[in-house]
């Protein structure tokens, strides 16, 4: 079984994110489609009920590691505990936006 899922053109990556922490009422959610949306990325960024906040990042792999690394800190206000990585299906809308809680 490949990392890459077949519905991504070469060179690109869809990756979900569960970031920990204090990452919620810090502004994470606007900072991560203001950070992805800068890269051309497409993909969603929402709170979840258990205080974490979860992203699907899609795009070429270089611009989806840097949005990896920089969510690592987040947006000043944010004190990120863990970040857990795993490929993904990269299918979402043409754009990167947030999204309601769950």
């Amino acid at each position: 079984m490949s990392d890459t899922p077949t519905n991504l053109p070469a060179g690109h990556k869809a990756v979900r994110l569960r970031i920990e922490g204090r990452v919620q009422g810090v502004s994470y959610r606007m900072w991560a489609v203001a950070e992805a949306s800068a890269r051309g990325l497409t993909g969603w960024v929402r709170n979840r009920k258990d205080g974490s906040v979860e992203a699907l990042i899609i795009g070429h792999c270089t611009k989806v590691d840097e949005v990896i690394e920089l969510c690592h800190s987040g947006p000043s206000l944010a004190r990120v505990t863990q970040v857990t990585v795993e490929v993904a299906q990269g299918i979402a809308a043409d754009d990167f936006r947030e999204m309601p809680t769950v």
